[in-house]
């Protein structure tokens, strides 16, 4: 039941202090990573979920990856922020595996954690970038780099310490009879075959094939373990790295096709805006200036 939690893997992007006024005021903002907030002071609006969040002092708050959200400052606020990514090793967010609450009290314990993270990644803050320039320019430090150069031992504490304060918003197991008997493995495991060679030529037929199943009967059980064929799911991941790679690189739209798998860059283009109602460059603009 919680093969997902007990392989929940979480990887720090950015940590800082900021101060923030009424620039902060951003729409239509979709991160490929997970958002995490401690308000110390002054007031702020997030919207996402369909839910208006009051931003409150002494308050943590999340807002999960690829989710929709509104930011709005009207004077002033300072507070703590974390971006970070998550992953499983059965291939499936886990956000769509739990339930989540996104706003919660901080503990004096939480608040000593949050200053713990920052003070073992001081080089993590972002960099907030002229989007005119963009293209030239990371605006999220190259963090696998920085892990290279950062003390082991803090980075065993940084996934410690990230997983102590993303813990706290869990709420009950969503599909309490998902992924059972053989079937269901088969599916779990062509799950994270398609994560990890996201890179490669995939058809259904060779899907079927890694399962030694008819593509018929394969794209059917796909879709009644995910809720979605796996032509539809391939796609979906690999616009979703696509994003990541966006947001987090200088690389080429051309280069970046060709690391999803989708090395036709008109295709590419096509794909990207249909799933993420905008083109990669307006994409990636977006989530620089952010």
């Amino acid at each position: 039941m919680n093969e997902s939690l007990q392989t929940l893997k979480v990887s720090l992007l950015n940590i800082g202090y900021a101060k923030l006024d009424r620039q902060w005021d951003y729409d239509n903002v979709v991160s490929p990573f997970s958002r995490l907030y401690l308000i110390k002071s002054g007031t702020a609006k997030v919207y996402h979920h369909r839910q208006v969040f009051d931003l409150k002092k002494d308050h943590l708050y999340l807002i999960p990856s690829y989710t929709y959200s509104r930011y709005k400052c009207d004077s002033r606020m300072e507070q703590y922020y974390v971006h970070f990514l998550e992953e499983t090793g059965v291939g499936m967010s886990v956000y769509s595996r739990y339930d989540f609450k996104y706003e919660r009290k901080a503990s004096p314990l939480e608040q000593l954690l949050f200053e713990r993270l920052l003070a073992v990644n001081p080089q993590r803050a972002l960099v907030k970038s002229d989007p005119k320039i963009y293209h030239d320019n990371k605006v999220i430090p190259d963090f696998t780099g920085i892990n290279n150069r950062t003390p082991a031992k803090y980075i065993v504490e940084t996934q410690g310490l990230l997983k102590i304060l993303f813990a706290g918003f869990i709420q009950e197991h969503r599909h309490q009879n998902a992924y059972a008997g053989n079937t269901g493995k088969k599916i779990i495991d062509m799950v994270k075959y398609i994560n990890e060679h996201l890179s490669d030529e995939l058809t259904v037929q060779k899907l079927a094939a890694q399962c030694h199943l008819d593509p018929d009967y394969f794209s059917r059980i796909f879709k009644k373990e995910t809720g979605i064929r796996p032509l539809e799911y391939l796609h979906a991941r690999r616009i979703e790295r696509a994003q990541l790679l966006l947001a987090t690189t200088a690389y080429s739209l051309q280069e970046i096709a060709d690391m999803v798998g989708i090395p036709n860059i008109s295709y590419f283009n096509r794909l990207f805006t249909r799933l993420s109602q905008r083109t990669p460059a307006a994409y990636r603009k977006a989530s620089w200036n952010v």
